[in-house]
């Protein structure tokens, strides 16, 4: 594999007062992030508390368009209408998400496999790229009344191993929300960013940086010396993460509970709150046990993480294929960083530090280190350090 260098001392805009903010465009939930009296911070919304914007796009009537907590409400009460997982679709054709299709609840075009695949909702059709620059446009409006100005130009982060299309997917998306897309970041990087590892230190730092999100899941091992970051290899899979954990105790739940109207999209949209609601409490509790329409829903961590076995398992094949591509061994990583709020989970975390060795880097907030990042790496384009 071909090595990626990135500078992140060398700007190339021109310093000016508008901020260039810095974006997470996450499958599960997205975020936006600016450096504020030297330091990158994520905004939060309305309500002063939450970072997160749920990555979910709600077609309501009269051509409205409700991004986020809001639009995540309905997708129970109407599932055909409301878009989640958006980033999994983007550069794919429908021959590529074939065999994922019954986790979507909504309409996938199959009209040829090979053709980019098309969202239906009601007698219209979107393009991934679409409904991604719905997720920025809110993640914009966001900033601009944190700032009380506007705002048009961002750094957007994608995985390590994202290819062409699915970069320029990223920039057409961010184009449709009316920014220009000064640069698109590798995830990896910006996390690295955001953590200060080795910026100005010339001795050089060999990091592994563990992504696990909603709907990706990523490994790259870089080498950072003097603020140049060098991805020396890069191993995952875009149809892995927190969604896949979730999958895994709904198909449990379906073998072993009786269920009416399993077949309604409803019902698969429901039944997928309720496991990621179990698979959260199960990170600091035993057990997990609810009523839900009549059927008692119940869990155990021991089931749970046998359940996620396989899955931890893959990611742990992928990071022996990223050092093995980056001929490195586990004593050769200095660090590891741990990014996505799926690394929350213990069974994960545990199994990382078994693989390598050593105590892994979790210390910022998981969903937040990659938007910090990038609103570092902005800040560097803005001439600012």
């Amino acid at each position: 594999m071909a090595k990626i260098g990135i500078n992140i001392k060398e700007g190339n805009v021109d310093k000016k007062e508008e901020v260039i903010i810095g974006i997470d465009l996450g499958t599960t939930n997205s975020l936006v992030a600016y450096i504020k009296d030297d330091q990158a911070i994520a905004v939060k919304g309305e309500d002063n508390k939450h970072t997160l914007v749920p990555s979910i796009i709600h077609f309501a009537g009269d051509q409205k368009v409700w991004v986020g907590d809001r639009a995540k409400e309905k997708l129970i009460t109407d599932p055909e209408n409301t878009i989640y997982s958006v980033k999994r679709l983007m550069g794919k054709s429908f021959g590529d998400i074939e065999k994922f299709n019954r986790y979507f609840a909504y309409q996938i075009i199959d009209e040829d496999e090979d053709k980019l695949v098309k969202v239906r909702v009601g007698d219209r059709f979107y393009t991934p790229i679409e409904l991604s620059a719905e997720i920025l446009k809110a993640l914009v409006k966001r900033i601009e009344k944190e700032l009380d100005q506007p705002v048009s130009k961002a750094v957007i982060t994608v995985p390590a191993y994202f290819n062409d299309a699915q970069r320029q997917a990223t920039r057409d998306a961010g184009k449709l929300a009316g920014l220009e897309v000064l640069r698109i970041i590798n995830e990896p990087t910006a996390a690295s960013l955001a953590y200060g590892i080795n910026i100005d230190d010339n001795e050089g730092q060999t990091v592994a940086v563990y992504d696990l999100g909603g709907g990706t899941f990523d490994i790259s091992i870089l080498r950072i010396e003097g603020g140049i970051f060098e991805v020396l290899s890069t191993h995952g899979d875009t149809f892995l993460g927190g969604d896949d954990f979730d999958n895994a105790i709904i198909e449990y739940w379906l073998e072993t509970n009786i269920f009416e109207d399993k077949e309604s999209k409803s019902f698969r949209s429901a039944i997928r709150l309720k496991a990621e609601e179990a698979k959260k409490a199960l990170s600091t509790s035993d057990t997990y046990s609810d009523q839900w329409n009549g059927v008692s829903l119940s869990l155990s961590k021991a089931k749970f993480e046998a359940l996620v076995s396989p899955l931890i398992q893959r990611t742990l094949d992928s990071c022996n294929q990223a050092l093995k591509d980056a001929q490195l061994t586990q004593e050769d990583i200095e660090h590891v960083v741990l990014v996505g709020g799926s690394t929350r989970m213990p069974i994960v975390k545990s199994s990382l530090e078994e693989f390598f060795g050593k105590a892994v880097n979790d210390s910022l907030n998981p969903d937040e280190v990659v938007a910090l990042g990038a609103a570092i790496q902005a800040n560097v384009l803005s001439g600012n350090q």
